[in-house]
């Protein structure tokens, strides 16, 4: 499952782990502590998504849930503050955007 948080980027998968965790992936150092703050990160560079934490799965869930309650935005574009990241989601939606034309006939 990729997340797309105003303040992180992240993947999340059931890889290896006996089901009780999940391992959270992410591209930018940071993302995954400014999520789960105290989350033993470990960094790998010869892997796509350079760092990773095992979560467990029940914290994993209610931190989702607890982004979801906090959402008091209409267009979540305009809450992400780093130009960076901005900029990389909006070629993210733009692709999205590109694929939803080209299957919907437009």
């Amino acid at each position: 499952m990729w997340i797309f948080l105003n303040n992180a980027f992240l993947s999340i998968v059931d890889k290896g782990g006996d089901g009780t965790s999940l391992l959270v992936r992410a591209r930018k150092n940071g993302d995954i502590e400014s999520v789960f703050p105290g989350a033993q990160v470990t960094k790998t560079p010869a892997n796509d998504y350079r760092y990773r934490a095992r979560i467990d799965r029940e914290a994993v869930a209610q931190a989702m849930a607890e982004a979801v309650r906090q959402i008091q935005y209409l267009n979540f574009k305009g809450t992400v503050r780093e130009r960076v990241r901005h900029d990389a989601y909006m070629g993210v939606w733009s692709v999205m955007y590109a694929f939803q034309n080209e299957h919907e006939g437009k």
